[in-house]
């Protein structure tokens, strides 16, 4: 049965505890396919699982049975490289075994260092050349105006990320062609690959720019799932101009020696780092 777009504001309590607890349990399989791969991308993974487990258990529309189903949702990594992340919401949520998780980068695997829309099911597009999700996301968007469907297109975006030029170019043209179906998410964990972002090239202030480029923008804590049920919702209300949730972040969230560490960017836990890992967030899956 396809998981429906409702008021998932209803039953909030409810729903923060069972996305609390799922979060959790994501985060635990995060470390353990990275530590199987022996390489990947755990900081960015665990600085957006929240938002990923939020959009794919409770704001999507979208069905595990038919991946395909012309009026899902759409979803777009545009920061490929926490494929972690998005493979362990789509397992989480149905789309394939969670114990594929465990296959990651491995010869064969359907689950391949970034998301490739031609091995796994759930993957809308494939990604991983940063600074190109925003423009996919609008051809998408558009293509369900041109289509007269209602779906939806969110679009999870890294803070490095926003550097490049692209990503301005598809603001302007989100905010031109009134793309009111379209929610991008900024991951703002302050992290990339070199170093701090304010010091490889200053991307703030990042709501104004936003503003000035004619997008609604919601400044929230990434990691509080009850402000990202509220903005989610909020977004869907707004009329004539693209969304921007401006996630805060912290990178690593939930393991504390990956928290705010440009070590663990793209470095897998050894077993020793595993089993700490682990026992911070409550066991063994």
């Amino acid at each position: 049965m396809p998981i429906e777009r409702n008021d998932y504001t209803e039953n909030l309590e409810g729903s923060l505890v069972e996305l609390k607890e799922a979060s959790t349990e994501a985060r635990r399989w995060i470390v353990k396919m990275i530590n199987a791969a022996g390489s990947g991308h755990p900081g960015g993974s665990l600085s957006s699982i929240d938002i990923l487990m939020v959009l794919f258990t409770k704001v999507m529309k979208h069905d595990p049975a038919d991946p395909t189903w012309p009026d899902r949702d759409r979803f777009v990594l545009s920061k490929g490289h926490a494929s972690p992340a998005l493979y362990t919401a789509l397992a989480m949520n149905g789309y394939f075994d969670r114990t594929e998780l465990l296959t990651l980068r491995k010869m064969g695997s359907r689950l391949q260092g970034h998301p490739s829309m031609n091995k796994t099911p759930g993957v809308d597009i494939s990604t991983g050349s940063l600074g190109q999700g925003l423009s996919l996301a609008i051809g998408m968007a558009l293509g369900g105006r041109l289509d007269r469907r209602d779906y939806r297109v969110y679009c999870i975006m890294g803070d490095g990320e926003i550097q490049e030029g692209q990503i301005w170019e598809a603001a302007m043209a989100a905010s031109h062609y009134k793309i009111d179906s379209l929610c991008a998410i900024l991951d703002r964990n302050q992290l990339q690959i070199d170093g701090p972002t304010e010091k490889i090239m200053s991307i703030e202030p990042i709501q104004p720019k936003f503003e000035a480029f004619g997008w609604h923008v919601i400044n929230i804590n990434g990691h509080d799932h009850k402000d990202l049920l509220l903005a989610f919702k909020e977004a869907e209300s707004i009329k004539g101009k693209p969304t921007l949730i401006l996630a805060n972040t912290v990178k690593g969230k939930g393991v504390s020696f990956m928290e705010g560490s440009l070590n663990f960017h793209g470095k897998a836990p050894n077993e020793e780092e595993l089993e700490q890992a682990l026992s911070e967030l409550g066991g063994d899956v």
